[in-house]
């Protein structure tokens, strides 16, 4: 009886270990893995896989964006809103990325304890993110002010915590 117990919670284990690597990159941003059927959206959309790519990125968080009451993100400038890959940051930001203090805050908690360094398209998701909290910071008073502040430094813990690791020799993703 004792090795069949011992034979079950082998497996169980061995079970576990494989599922919690095989989705973990699923668990931090989930709605970039789940499209809803009626849109046209891309699966698991990602903004930057070239220098000039990263270039962009930064010119579209630079530029002035308007978030709307129901949390829609969108670039005023007209001719950056053109490009192809503004529909790629429009996508991310407004049905990929968390916009509430409790998803946020369950991002922070799986990053703490994520495995390994971020995927590339985890760590554009992270800073997106990062960049969102402290927007909604800086419009928050009281209370909400300090609520986004908490929420808004452990994103940027947990994104140091991925660079310092890293830049360490010898650890991939």
């Amino acid at each position: 009886m004792r090795w069949k117990t011992l034979l079950l919670l082998l497996l169980y284990y061995n079970a576990q270990a494989s599922v919690c690597h095989r989705w973990s990159r699923a668990m931090l941003f989930p709605a970039a893995h789940r499209p809803k059927r009626s849109s046209s959206l891309p699966l698991n959309p990602v903004l930057q896989t070239s220098l000039e790519e990263v270039e962009l990125l930064y010119e579209f968080l630079l530029a002035e964006l308007e978030i709307s009451p129901d949390l829609q993100i969108s670039i005023k400038d007209e001719e950056l809103a053109s490009l192809r890959k503004a529909s790629d940051f429009h996508t991310i930001c407004n049905n990929v990325i968390p916009k509430s203090i409790p998803d946020i805050r369950r991002l922070s908690a799986s990053l703490s304890s994520h495995p390994g360094i971020l995927k590339k398209e985890d760590f554009e998701r992270t800073v997106l993110t990062l960049a969102y909290t402290a927007y909604r910071t800086a419009l928050s008073q009281g209370y909400q002010k300090d609520i986004w502040a908490q929420s808004l430094i452990s994103l940027f813990q947990a994104l140091r915590h991925d660079l310092m690791r890293s830049s360490q020799p010898g650890v991939t993703p």
